[in-house]
């Protein structure tokens, strides 16, 4: 989870003027949180208020989602999404929206089994997020940081993307001079994947997802998430990563890493 929030970070200043180079300054003073980082947040606060039974996570979610959302009106939603937070009755809209795989990291952290992970992410998902594009995309990125966290070979990864959700016959530097924006799961969940596939370390992994340029923060944060789990996070990043939070985000984020702090930080 921590990942995702990292990568959101350090992509923020580059969504919407795109950097196609590894080369910049990782932390910065003009990068921020985004949506992407609240509902990250949302979703793992939503998990441990369920306490270990997730009968009703879907409902908590909702809840959670909205509660969080509406705390931070300002902080890049799409407008579908705005007017969910806002609705009286907040229904599914059938998005295929990237908003589903970049919030979903904590399902990967929480599940106790790959079957579980992935009830857990359809439970967060299909809220919103219903169109059989962000569903997957969603699982995608749960099962990656489940598979990441406990243990699983960079080339077990690739072989479970490839074969259950996307294909990965194309480089970085294949793709970086044409690579626009796009908000869909189905154009940034590959291009976030392939960052990780392509990494060296965790901030390898980040440079390389801001590198295609596109919708960085969103990129930033599926990347991150796997990259996050598979090669643990520098404890300065953890740091300087809280700075751009403010106090309740923050403190949220310590209550989900204190119920979990093997599975999500690895300090190296």
């Amino acid at each position: 989870m921590l990942g995702a929030i990292i990568g959101d970070i350090v992509g923020s200043r580059f969504e919407f003027d795109n950097h196609k180079s590894k080369e910049f300054d990782f932390f910065h003073p003009g990068c921020y949180f985004t949506d992407d980082s609240v509902m990250t947040i949302a979703i793992g606060a939503s998990l441990l208020e369920c306490k270990g039974n997730y009968e009703n996570l879907s409902e908590v979610a909702v809840s959670m989602m909205r509660k969080i959302g509406r705390k931070y009106p300002h902080c890049g939603y799409g407008g579908h999404f705005r007017l969910w937070l806002k609705s009286a009755v907040p229904s599914p809209y059938y998005s295929y929206g990237n908003g589903a795989p970049m919030r979903v990291s904590a399902c990967g952290i929480v599940g106790n089994s790959l079957d579980e992970v992935k009830i857990l992410s359809r439970k967060v998902t299909e809220v919103t997020h219903n169109h059989p594009e962000g569903l997957k995309a969603a699982e995608a990125i749960a099962t990656c940081v489940y598979l990441a966290r406990t243990g699983s070979s960079k080339q077990e990864l690739f072989d479970y993307v490839q074969a259950h959700y996307y294909p990965m016959n194309f480089t970085l530097d294949e793709i970086r001079e044409e690579y626009e924006f796009d908000v869909s799961s189905q154009g940034s969940t590959p291009q976030g994947l392939k960052a990780f596939f392509e990494s060296e370390s965790f901030e390898d992994a980040i440079r390389n997802a801001i590198s295609i340029g596109g919708d960085s923060d969103t990129i930033g944060a599926i990347t991150g998430a796997v990259a996050g789990a598979f090669y643990g996070i520098p404890s300065w990043m953890i740091d300087k990563s809280m700075e751009y939070l403010d106090k309740q985000l923050h403190i949220m984020c310590e209550r989900f890493v204190d119920r979990h702090p093997m599975n999500l930080i690895k300090l190296v």
